[in-house]
C-alpha cells in the first residue's frame, strides 16, 4: 500500500502540483523582469498573444468533434496542452497584480480552474488507462482468453469508461472561462482610452 501511495505520488501528485507552481513562479519572473527593465506596458499586451495560443489550442477540441481532419489526436492533444499552457502563463503575467476590473479577475480565476481541470482530467485518465492496460497485460501473460480478461477488466472498464466522462466537467469550466474573458475583451475595447 506505502508502494501504491509512492507511485501516485510521483507520478501524479508532483507532476500535476508542478505544472501549476511553474506556471505562477514563471508568471512572477516574467513580471519581475518587465518590471527591472522598466517595460511592465509590454504586459499589458500580452493578453491578446496569450489568448490567439489559447485558441489555437482548441485544435485538439475540433479534431475530436470532427470538424477538422487533420492531425493525430495524440499530437494535437500534446500542441493543446503546451498552447494552452503558455497562453495561460501569457494571461497572467498580463493580469499580474495590476488591474482592478473584478470581470478581468473572474476570467483569470475561470483560467486558472479550467487549467487546474485540464491537469486533473489528464492525470486520472492516465493513471486510468495505465491501470486497466497493466491489468490487461497481466491477465494476458498468465494466459487467460479474452472473454476471461473482458470480464475481469469489466468494473475497471466502467470506472475508466466514467473518468473519460471527465470532460463534461471540463467544458462548463471551459466554457464559463470564455464567456468571461469576452466580456473582459468587449470591456477592453469599450472601455480603453484609444487616443
Amino acid at each position: 500500500m506505502a508502494a501504491l501511495q509512492a507511485r501516485l505520488m510521483r507520478h501524479e501528485v508532483i507532476p500535476f502540483v508542478l505544472y501549476m507552481v511553474v506556471l505562477i513562479a514563471a508568471t512572477g519572473l516574467i513580471d519581475a523582469a518587465l518590471h527591472l527593465l522598466g517595460i511592465v506596458w509590454v504586459g499589458r499586451y500580452l493578453g491578446i498573444p496569450g489568448t490567439l495560443l489559447i485558441i489555437g489550442s482548441f485544435g485538439y477540441s475540433m479534431r475530436k468533434r470532427k470538424l477538422i481532419q487533420s492531425g493525430t489526436p495524440a499530437g494535437l492533444l500534446r500542441w493543446h496542452e503546451g498552447l494552452a499552457w503558455l497562453g495561460s502563463l501569457l494571461i497572467l503575467v498580463h493580469a499580474g497584480i495590476h488591474f482592478s476590473s473584478i470581470l478581468g479577475w473572474l476570467a483569470v480565476g475561470a483560467m486558472l480552474i479550467n487549467v487546474g481541470s485540464g491537469l486533473t482530467g489528464k492525470f486520472l485518465l492516465g493513471r486510468s488507462r495505465s491501470r486497466l492496460e497493466a491489468a490487461r497485460l497481466r491477465m494476458r501473460e498468465s494466459g487467460l482468453s479474452a472473454s476471461e480478461m473482458a470480464e475481469r477488466t469489466y468494473w475497471d472498464s466502467l470506472t475508466f469508461d466514467a473518468v473519460k466522462k471527465w470532460r463534461l466537467v471540463h467544458f462548463p469550466i471551459t466554457l464559463a472561462f470564455g464567456v468571461l474573458a469576452i466580456a473582459h475583451i468587449v470591456a477592453v475595447f469599450l472601455f480603453w482610452g484609444w487616443a
